[in-house]
């Protein structure tokens, strides 16, 4: 007997089809019914990194506990869930992965209710560990900081024109890495009530439309014009200017590069950074310049809010401080 149960979208019965009218054999149809429900679960989950960070926490879950088979999942009790909790704990994971984590478990304990495999969700009553404040571990750029970034390129090379104009639609858009790897050209050409907007596809596969700033859109037009890739419309919009592996240049930058990208520029002027501190950047700039939170929620693409208030420092800015207005 396996100690795992791959509980992943493969083990449901391929649905055999017939020569007959009916698509589904008998013998098919009669498989898919006796699927377990804790395979059904996985199976309808859609997003595949909402898929994968769900396998790794059942995985996780199910080596902890030795369950050997699918429907074991439905002998779990709270004191399980508590007992693998402070496992994670003492694991020395962050707050917010024991989290998500217990969110994974709980997932499945509540389509097993629905399907009436189990009475209830041993998850729920589970306290969480607290989730840790965000404040100043992603730190953002001073204006005169990320003025000189952006100008650290050199514009007159191809390389120094991608570059600014990738920098730009960071620090403009507030885009994650993974979001501007994703752009194609034609995401650069949407116009809306007669505004040029980019087309961002984020977290979920969910679209945003971000106006497109001015100084972006014509960092963006050199490069284009320089890298003669401006009609490609179905193209990566920001590519790499060599590939000593395959020789194919249409493919999009990964986040690794961009982040490489970023650091490499930030560091040789004296504060190196990752691609996120620019999303942090553009967020706490527009807060700064009174930007409407829920409007910065908006254009960041965050579910949360209260994920939005992370970059709102405008309570906790050094300027303001009362030290400085003390006058001898």
């Amino acid at each position: 007997m396996s100690t795992k149960p791959d509980i992943t979208q493969n083990q449901m019965p391929a649905p055999a089809t017939s020569t007959g009218g009916r698509l589904l054999t008998a013998e098919a149809f009669q498989r898919l019914a006796d699927v377990p429900p804790e395979l059904e679960w996985f199976a309808n989950l859609g997003n595949a990194a909402t898929r994968r960070a769900y396998e790794n926490a059942l995985a996780d879950f199910v080596r902890f506990t030795g369950i050997a088979q699918p429907d074991e999942f439905r002998t779990v009790t709270r004191a399980h869930v508590i007992a693998w909790r402070d496992d994670l704990v003492k694991r020395a994971l962050s707050g917010t992965t024991v989290r998500h984590r217990l969110a994974a478990l709980s997932s499945l304990f509540e389509y097993l209710c629905e399907r009436n495999a189990v009475t209830h969700n041993p998850v729920k009553g589970v306290k969480r560990p607290p989730v840790e404040s965000y404040e100043g571990k992603t730190p953002a750029l001073g204006d005169h900081q990320a003025r000189k970034l952006l100008d650290a390129p050199v514009g007159d090379t191809l390389k120094g024109k991608r570059d600014r104009a990738m920098l730009a639609t960071l620090l403009y858009h507030a885009l994650r890495r993974e979001e501007l790897c994703r752009l194609k050209v034609k995401d650069a050409k949407h116009e809306r009530r007669g505004v040029p907007h980019l087309k961002v596809t984020g977290k979920g596969g969910k679209t945003r439309y971000v106006p497109l700033h001015p100084a972006a859109a014509g960092l963006i037009g050199d490069y284009l014009a320089a890298a003669g890739h401006a009609t490609d419309d179905a193209g990566a919009l920001f590519r790499p200017l060599r590939n000593n592996v395959t020789g194919v240049l249409a493919k999009p930058l990964t986040p690794d590069a961009v982040y490489k990208l970023v650091h490499g520029y930030s560091e040789a002027l004296g504060f190196g950074i990752g691609a996120h501190a620019l999303r942090a950047t553009a967020a706490t700039n527009a807060l700064d310049h009174q930007a409407d939170i829920a409007k910065v929620q908006e254009w960041l693409g965050h579910a949360n809010i209260a994920t939005t208030r992370i970059y709102d420092h405008r309570k906790t800015r050094p300027e303001d401080s009362p030290t400085f207005k003390v006058a001898y």
